[in-house]
């Protein structure tokens, strides 16, 4: 049976109707990672013992009657920030070749308990900012839709690892972009929940109050069957809200009647860096949108430039305090990139920063005020397609080609869906953004968005290897 274009409902049938076992799923995704993952370098470590050991315990539940939900038996892979008991956590650097954590990551341990069947572990950039990079201990991931083009940071391995249909959903991380940005650039779907809507203990930070976890998925049904196996109160993480947790699937189908989304267009459209294609798409997806009987008009935000500025500034000085020993004393050991970014932080006084939150506090002020308007907002998830890799791309600017650090900043939940293929063959996306831990409506609107667009019609990348 062959099982890669199977979405996560269809493998659950599938396991409970007994046409397939959780050994043949997880026996089929090594198979693919074995056959497609040498061009690709999506996998740093491949844990083919665990991911059957999984499979075996997955299958002997189901027999016994104990079925742990939709993510029971379902293969999947972890960003190598996680960690994972027994299993190296190098974070993509030499700092970190010899890290094997003793304990399981909140998230990790979620998606054991719910049943998922662990392949590996996924390249990032390095401590999922410097890259993507060739003077690591690992190669970059690469995009199969092309692999001379760069796949997105930083979770890189994750959109690479889905993209070649490898698995069909993979952890990622978000600081400014590190989910939604790869899943714009290969095709596929990827939510920030909330700010401490999924706990984060266990994963190696990058900025304290601007990471999220969550995952990337083949379509946004597998984002919300998974945020719902992640999603809760963890007392032991200092920024975990103790709020319920909806049934994300319930509203799905709902589509989008009587909804009001609101655009705030001056972030692209004025934009020096936005392609035809984007715009195109992003104003395509609208008239979708008001088709489908949803009422879509602009809206004014601050200008995106202040979004960007305050999430530097934050993300820079938390960076550096979090990294300072070591690049006081084992500099070299990092990459170039990383290096060069890191140092930056050294350089943001104390009331740079807390100027950066007092702006942050504004402009969250602002985005609230807009959904207090607006059932949920809509703008491009990038300017562009991806790059190619001799192409380098200065993601600190202003103008940078994602689009996605303004509510990294706010803390909102947002998810970028894919929407079509550019006139280059590459995919673009465009992004929902919702009221705090309102993720269902983003889902909802998100999957009208894919029914809309007709990208469920367009095959991923036929990548062999």
């Amino acid at each position: 049976m062959d099982t890669q274009d199977l979405s996560i409902a269809e493998m659950g049938r599938a396991l409970r109707a007994g046409s397939v076992t959780a050994v043949a799923l997880a026996e089929d995704a090594l198979g693919r990672v074995a056959a497609r993952d040498p061009g690709l370098h999506a996998f740093l470590e491949v844990t083919r013992d665990r991911a059957l050991a999984d499979a075996r315990a997955a299958d002997a539940d189901l027999a016994a009657g104990r079925d742990h939900g939709p993510f029971h038996g379902i293969p999947y892979a972890l960003k190598d920030i996680y960690d994972t008991a027994g299993i190296r956590t190098t974070c993509h650097s030499r700092l970190r070749l010899d890290n094997v954590p003793t304990e399981d990551s909140v998230a990790a341990a979620r998606l054991r308990a719910a049943g998922g069947v662990l392949l590996g572990k996924v390249a990032t950039h390095e401590f999922a900012l410097g890259g993507p990079s060739f003077d690591l201990p690992f190669p970059p991931a690469r995009n199969p839709w092309n692999p001379e083009h760069v796949t997105g940071g930083s979770s890189s391995g994750s959109a690479t690892a889905i993209a070649a249909r490898m698995v069909r959903m993979a952890m990622g991380s978000d600081t400014g972009g590190s989910i939604r940005g790869p899943a714009a650039w290969c095709g596929l779907v990827g939510i920030k929940p909330t700010y401490g809507r999924v706990s984060r203990r266990g994963v190696f930070p990058l900025s304290w109050t601007l990471d999220h976890c969550g995952p990337l998925s083949r379509s946004v049904e597998d984002s919300a069957i998974t945020l719902q196996v992640l999603a809760g109160h963890d007392p032991q993480d200092g920024a975990s809200a103790d709020m319920p947790v909806p049934d994300y699937r319930a509203g799905l189908e709902a589509g989008v009647q009587g909804l009001r989304i609101g655009v705030p267009r001056a972030f692209f459209a004025t934009a020096s860096a936005a392609t035809p294609d984007v715009l195109a798409g992003v104003d395509r997806t609208i008239a979708q949108l008001r088709d489908a009987g949803a009422t879509v008009e602009d809206v004014t935000l601050p200008d995106y430039a202040l979004f960007a500025a305050a999430g530097r500034v934050i993300m820079m000085a938390e960076a550096f305090a979090i990294h300072q020993a070591d690049m006081q004393s084992r500099l070299l050991d990092y990459g170039e990139i990383t290096a060069s970014r890191f140092v930056l932080g050294a350089a943001i006084t104390a009331a740079d920063y807390i100027n950066a939150l007092r702006a942050r506090r504004e402009l969250t002020d602002a985005v609230n005020a807009a959904l207090g308007r607006y059932d949920a907002l809509l703008t491009a998830s990038g300017l562009g397609t991806a790059p190619r890799f001799d192409t380098p791309v200065d993601n600190r600017a202003a103008s940078s080609p994602m689009q996605t650090i303004p509510f990294n900043v706010t803390g909102h939940p947002a998810m970028s869906v894919p929407v079509a293929l550019a006139g280059d063959g590459l995919p673009i996306g465009v992004q929902v953004v919702g009221r705090p831990f309102d993720e269902a409506t983003v889902f909802r609107i998100g999957r009208a968005v894919e029914t809309l667009s007709g990208w469920e019609s367009v095959p991923l990348p036929a990548f062999s290897g």
